[in-house]
């Protein structure tokens, strides 16, 4: 097993930042994504932990498979949120599940924009193809 990178919120917003639509802001004082004004991301106050919007099916699934990395409390139950732990996650795992929230969030036809103009493999693997 090879040495990994740390995962921070810099790499977060690395893999955010490449898809179209998605911009940088602030959220209860801590960095924030959203795409075209729809809340993406954020780095909770530990800046330890992101909470990225995906769907429940989505959360229930990756908490499921990674509850090391993947998990919720309380206050996020109701919510189509989950919450990751950024020194636990692979950058290949982060980049899917950045893509798969920018992917639900964004406009239909910005999507369809990025897939005719970007064909092949998604912007989260071929940016980590250029590491």
């Amino acid at each position: 097993m090879g040495h990994r990178s740390p995962v921070t919120f810099d790499t977060v917003r690395e893999i955010a930042l490449a898809y179209p639509g998605v911009e940088e802001g602030i959220s209860y004082g801590t960095p924030s994504l959203r795409v075209r004004g729809k809340f993406m991301a954020r780095l909770r106050e530990d800046g330890e932990t992101l909470v990225v919007r995906i769907t429940e099916p989505e959360r229930d699934l990756r908490m499921t498979i990674d509850p090391e990395v993947f998990f919720i409390t309380e206050h996020y139950r109701n919510y189509a949120a989950v919450l990751v732990r950024l020194a636990r996650i692979e950058r290949e795992d982060l980049s899917d599940v950045i893509e798969q929230s920018w992917r639900w969030l964004a406009p239909r036809k910005l999507v369809a924009e990025y897939e005719r103009t970007h064909p092949g493999l998604p912007v989260s693997l071929s940016a980590s193809e250029e590491e």
